[in-house]
């Protein structure tokens, strides 16, 4: 059994190391980690959605490049979607899997934390990339239909608003369910003040976004954003009750969530 919750740290990290931190461990991109210890965590988890908008810029321009070129919204939709996972190593979707894998196992948490463990996909978890994976690209290609800033300003939404549901699972009171791995390392990191004024900052920000398409637009864009970050949340709680906490799998699974979510409320209305 996991010990109790981690509080945030006392000491502080530079935000220089904290953005290390956040692109060295949740992309690709070359960021060299300065530092790998909690209160480089709690700047880094803080620092997540700032790692969504990268990543959703990045998958926009391709899709985008290919609308404008004359490639169809469903093909500009499934390269976007593509980006994202190249740019993660596709860990995001693999944590989905897992934990989906590790929910429908009905075993006891040790047992179902190491199917996750294991380096293979069960039904459950292919059901759900599939799933997830059409979702997006479904949801993105109505958006590319509607026009090449609709479908980039939705990327970049449901990208953000995936890293803040990130942030969101790494306040304080949330533990680890393994005592190694990235959850480990993030769980408890970030105050709870902290983690809700960063997904209203999230919130306000889609909102502000969409705003040259007018204020219906700036709420559906915000709503959407709360949309995906309560279904995070609602697998957040699901995972620390049938899990005794939070695991690396687990954040790549929410962070697909709120995407996914987030994507399926734009494309509606």
């Amino acid at each position: 059994m996991p010990g109790p919750p981690l509080s945030p740290p006392d000491e502080r990290a530079s935000l220089r190391d904290g953005l290390r931190f956040a692109f060295g461990t949740l992309t690709v991109l070359p960021a060299r980690i300065t530092r790998w210890d909690r209160p480089a965590a709690r700047t880094g988890m803080a620092c997540a959605p700032l790692v969504g908008l990268v990543v959703g810029l990045c998958a926009a321009v391709p899709g985008c490049l290919l609308l404008l070129l004359g490639a169809s919204p469903l093909l500009a939709a499934v390269v976007t979607v593509a980006v994202p996972a190249a740019l993660t190593r596709g860990l995001h979707l693999d944590g989905l899997a897992d934990t989906a894998d590790g929910l429908g196992s009905a075993k006891p948490a040790d047992t179902a934390l190491r199917i996750m463990k294991q380096s293979d996909i069960g039904p459950f978890g292919v059901i759900c990339l599939v799933l997830a994976l059409l979702l997006q690209s479904a949801a993105l290609a109505q958006a590319y239909a509607d026009g090449w800033f609709r479908g980039a300003l939705a990327t970049v939404v449901a990208a953000v608003a995936a890293r803040t549901a990130l942030t969101l699972a790494s306040r304080d009171g949330v533990p680890p369910a393994r005592h190694e791995g990235l959850g480990a390392a993030v769980a408890g990191v970030v105050p709870v003040r902290s983690a809700v004024a960063v997904a209203a900052l999230a919130v306000a920000g889609a909102a502000v976004a969409a705003l040259p398409s007018g204020l219906p637009a700036a709420a559906h864009h915000a709503v959407a954003v709360l949309a995906g970050l309560a279904a995070a949340e609602l697998l957040l709680r699901r995972c620390v009750r049938r899990f005794d906490g939070v695991t690396g799998d687990v954040f790549g699974a929410l962070a697909e969530v709120a995407a996914t979510t987030t994507l399926l409320t734009l494309s509606l209305g």
